[in-house]
C-alpha cells in the first residue's frame, strides 16, 4: 500500500477576498503552529468578510484553535486589528 502526496490547494488571485483572509490568518503562524488551524481560520474570516459568518471573538472561543504563546483574547484584538486594516485598503 502506497501514500499519495496530499492534493493541491487551490491558489487565489492576490487581490481577492480569499486569499486576503487566508493572508491574514498566516501572519499569525508564530501562534498558530498547526496548518489546518490557519486554513481553518482563514475560512471563517473569508466568510466573516462577506457577511455570513461569526466575528473573530466567536471564531476564535468556538473554533478549538492549538494556540502558542497568545491568548485567545489577544489574538482576537489582533485579528480585529487586521480586518480593520484591510476594510480600509478595500474602501480605498
Amino acid at each position: 500500500m502506497t501514500t499519495l502526496a496530499a492534493p493541491l490547494t487551490k491558489q487565489y488571485p492576490d487581490n481577492s477576498l480569499e486569499k486576503k483572509a487566508y493572508d491574514i490568518a498566516e501572519k499569525f503562524k508564530d501562534y498558530m503552529p498547526l496548518m489546518n488551524d490557519r486554513n481553518r481560520l482563514g475560512f471563517n474570516l473569508y466568510r466573516y468578510l462577506k457577511g455570513e459568518g461569526d466575528t473573530p471573538e466567536v471564531i476564535i472561543r468556538t473554533a478549538r484553535f492549538t494556540l502558542n504563546g497568545i491568548t485567545k483574547d489577544e489574538l482576537a484584538a489582533k485579528l480585529n486589528d487586521e480586518i480593520a486594516k484591510l476594510k480600509e485598503e478595500l474602501k480605498g
